[in-house]
């Protein structure tokens, strides 16, 4: 009803969606958690969706038309699943709001340090040590596997038109 009456104050419910999809899409593969070593936990997979959402919402950030409300849907939808999979797995008490929100800092804690590191790639494994890893130890070559399909990731963003980027296609 309401989206008849307002249709230019209520948002697109998929708004972001194809987006979304492919960062956890892209976050599934095996091979992070196989030759990447990153844990196959809830945090570990945590961290590979916010590294990949928070290069993709850089790479959002330089579309030529409409950046902004791009990000926006990204983050939007981010929130929405971050919302769905806690209350699926029984946390569904007054602190849902204040863990969100927790996990929304991550992402854009994790954009600032990746928008560090696409502009100077020098600091490329550190900070994909601190964003994928953390405080979880990972060996050279888990460290290197991890920061070589990153970059490929970023490549791949960096070269893909932005109607294919909005759609989740890279």
């Amino acid at each position: 009803m309401l989206r008849f009456l307002f249709p230019r104050l209520t948002a697109p419910q998929n708004r972001g969606q194809p987006l979304f999809d492919s960062a956890v899409g892209e976050a599934r593969l095996a091979h992070w958690y196989m030759e990447g070593g990153v844990p196959d936990t809830i945090d570990g997979r945590f961290a590979m969706l916010t590294t990949i959402c928070a290069l993709l919402t850089i790479r959002v950030e330089m579309l030529a038309e409409a950046p902004e409300a791009q990000s926006a849907a990204l983050a939007e939808r981010f929130v929405d699943a971050m919302d769905a999979e806690h209350r699926q797995l029984g946390i569904n008490d007054p602190t849902l709001g204040k863990q969100v929100r927790k996990m929304v800092g991550s992402l854009a804690r994790r954009v600032g340090q990746w928008r560090a590191a696409t502009l100077d790639e020098g600091q490329w494994d550190a900070i994909v040590r601190s964003s994928v890893y953390g405080a979880e130890p990972a060996t050279a070559e888990q460290l290197g596997h991890a920061s070589a399909r990153l970059r490929d990731l970023w490549r791949r963003f960096r070269a893909s038109p932005d109607a294919d980027i909005i759609e989740g296609k890279y």
